[in-house]
């Protein structure tokens, strides 16, 4: 079923199928295509940030893969705790049905990082650097995938008259008029987040474990004005507070309580304040000082080396070549010397003179 999803205001009209291909009887939707290309842009900057992070990449891949099984097992279990009604409690066997979608985005982050935690622990990885990386791969993921309720027209919010109202077949039947779209304001805020927690954590981290706490502050506050708005909220049993309300509230006010006490702390592993590494004893790399080798050259006798090895090489080069010249000096100089003793044209003719007048004196002896 495709949706003529408009925007009146701006005058945008666009018709969206949540089905991007079928193969025979199995059905490939546009929600887990986009899920997918999130994950792998997050699982893809992670890779990318282990050397500045100090974290071993192999072991980062055990966390992620363990990650992703709890983040859908937490998300699923989420949506099933806190759902309306005994659903899942008269057919238990519906609690494996997600094709029809029931998801919660608390729960797979916090299955994800609880799972991909214990992983982490397992095999000796430094856990707060890990969080860190993970906050900023959340942060892509949910940007991204946040374009997915977008092509399936859900998760919009309630009735508006901003410019930017969101109408179609989907959101009329809930609600009177154009809706906020809740989509749209979440992929911007995650990933405006992910931009200034990147930047923040390359440039002035002072300790591990940071960047997660202000990714539990950054989203906590866009989830709870954002979930303040839809129409389809979770809510808590026997109270009308919704769930991700509730949640995002409470973990950002213990973020803040955090930052407060980690407020002097001064603990690096990886890239961060430049002050901070130097005072942990971390290498800060001087781009003046790096050997620049070009790539384009055809000589191959740096090939499969890296930039640091190749400077190296270069080192032991030069101070080999300086060693050669300077033996060539000094044999250079020796024979230089041993030119100045070879005896003068005078000294050669009194050495002729001397052998003529004994040869003379022998011949007179022997007649």
């Amino acid at each position: 079923m495709t949706h003529q999803v408009q925007f009146p205001n701006l005058g945008i009209s666009v018709e969206v199928n949540p089905i991007a291909f079928q193969v025979g009887n199995f059905t490939i939707y546009w929600y887990g295509i986009i899920i997918g290309i999130g994950f792998l842009l997050a699982v893809l900057y992670g890779f990318s940030s282990c050397k500045k992070m100090n974290i071993n990449k192999d072991h980062l891949l055990d966390a992620i893969i363990a990650g992703l099984l709890g983040g859908i097992i937490g998300a699923r279990l989420y949506y099933v705790i806190f759902y309306p009604g005994d659903k899942y409690i008269t057919n238990p066997m519906e609690i494996f049905n997600i094709k029809e979608g029931g998801l919660g985005i608390y729960g797979g982050i916090i299955g994800g990082m609880l799972c991909g935690g214990i992983v982490a622990k397992i095999r000796k990885m430094n856990l707060f650097a890990v969080l860190d990386v993970a906050s900023l791969g959340y942060l892509i993921g949910q940007g991204v995938g946040r374009w997915g309720n977008f092509v399936n027209q859900e998760a919009f919010g309630c009735a508006t008259d901003l410019p930017w109202g969101m109408y179609s077949d989907r959101t009329a039947a809930e609600v009177v008029g154009n809706v906020h779209p809740c989509f749209l304001y979440e992929s911007i805020l995650c990933l405006l987040g992910f931009v200034l927690l990147h930047l923040f954590t390359r440039h002035l981290r002072r300790y591990d474990g940071q960047t997660f706490l202000l990714y539990i502050i950054w989203y906590g506050v866009t989830r709870f004005f954002i979930e303040g708005l839809r129409t389809d909220s979770l809510l808590l049993p026997g109270i009308d507070l919704r769930v991700s309300q509730v949640l995002a509230a409470a973990s950002a006010l213990v973020a803040v309580v955090l930052l407060i006490v980690f407020r002097n702390c001064h603990k690096l592993t990886g890239c961060g304040s430049r002050k901070v590494m130097e005072a942990v004893g971390l290498t800060v790399e001087d781009k003046a000082e790096k050997v620049e080798i070009d790539d384009t050259a055809e000589s191959t006798i740096f090939s499969g080396m890296s930039a640091e090895e190749a400077q190296e090489h270069m080192t032991i080069g030069t101070g080999v070549k300086k060693a050669a010249e300077a033996e060539n000096e000094k044999t250079e100089g020796n024979a230089d010397a041993n030119t100045s003793e070879e005896p003068s044209d005078e000294a050669e003719e009194a050495n002729e003179t001397a052998e003529g007048e004994s040869e003379e004196k022998n011949d007179g002896s022997e007649n």
